[in-house]
């Protein structure tokens, strides 16, 4: 056992990568004849148990955390107080389309057989959610793509609430607060998405948009993910995702008893990955960023 016992030498905790019944068979070829269940509990008096990994390792935290937590509530409170929209942004966990298993638990008289595997290649297809979260109107709307998640197809899916949903409700508004993780297709790094949101939102509809980023790791507290995305999960909890209508349903029939209600529409058009924005074309923006924090706050006009 010396050999393959690693362990904490502060706390004593030890473990081995050998199993019971290895070690029985190793104590046995050396004539002492004992079992694998009398071998864990050996090991237990010796200090050893099953564990798993726990994530209690912090690799640190920006030092303006708490700072753009105060600028993101400003922001709210302000735009709240004139009126104007303010939605939450993300895309949502992507998901196989076919009979594969769905974690969770579902009532059934019996239980739902699905693929004992799940291969892409099995898959209908895949589904990218990409939802968007009104926080005053506490309603949300998820567009479901096929392709890829990347900044032109959040940008869209915006665009089209924004015709379905924002220009309705706030129509004497030409300002919209957008709140969004640092990080993926929506986040503070792709040029791509600083320029469809100056071009498909800003100039063709005239609005305004400022952008407020999420500190890195801290993407559960965007509200699209509480508020919409967990409650989606729960309703589809147990179920096979087993075709494109299917996942629209159970994001369609999403309610809560606070009033949350959810669309959903589907988007066959394929987006590319890998699509550059050259030093040229950021250069046409009417972007401004907001200090302190100029790298998680800043604003596009129409031009």
């Amino acid at each position: 056992m010396e050999q393959d016992t690693a362990g904490d030498p502060m706390g004593g905790l030890k473990w081995t990568h050998r199993t019971t019944g290895k070690v029985a068979a190793e104590l046995r070829a050396a004539a002492i004849d004992v079992s694998a269940r009398t071998v864990a509990r050996l090991l237990k008096g010796l200090g050893y148990s099953l564990r798993v990994n726990h994530k209690k390792v912090s690799n640190g935290s920006a030092a303006d955390r708490n700072d753009q937590f105060a600028q993101i509530a400003e922001l709210c409170q302000r735009f709240a107080r004139n009126g104007d929209p303010i939605i939450s942004v993300d895309t949502k966990k992507r998901e196989l389309v076919g009979c594969f298993k769905n974690s969770g638990a579902a009532w059934s008289r019996e239980p739902v057989a699905v693929n004992d595997h799940d291969f892409r290649s099995d898959a209908e297809g895949i589904a990218i959610p990409y939802g968007i979260y009104d926080l005053q109107a506490n309603r949300g709307m998820l567009f479901v793509g096929m392709s890829y998640d990347t900044p032109q197809f959040a940008v869209d899916s915006i665009e089209k609430w924004w015709r379905a949903e924002g220009h309705k409700h706030y129509s004497a508004s030409r300002e919209l607060a957008i709140l969004a993780d640092s990080g993926g297709s929506n986040g503070t790094r792709p040029r791509a998405w600083k320029y469809y949101l100056q071009h498909h939102l800003c100039n063709r509809h005239g609005i305004t948009v400022t952008v407020a980023h999420y500190p890195s790791g801290a993407s559960k507290w965007n509200p699209v993910e509480h508020r919409l995305f967990s409650e989606i999960s729960k309703n589809w909890s147990g179920r096979p995702l087993d075709s494109y209508d299917t996942i629209l349903k159970h994001i369609r029939t999403t309610r809560t008893s606070t009033g949350l209600r959810v669309r959903a529409q589907l988007v066959r058009k394929r987006y590319s990955k890998g699509v550059r924005i050259d030093d040229a074309q950021m250069q046409q923006l009417s972007l401004k960023r907001h200090q302190p924090l100029p790298k998680w706050n800043y604003t596009l006009r129409p031009c």
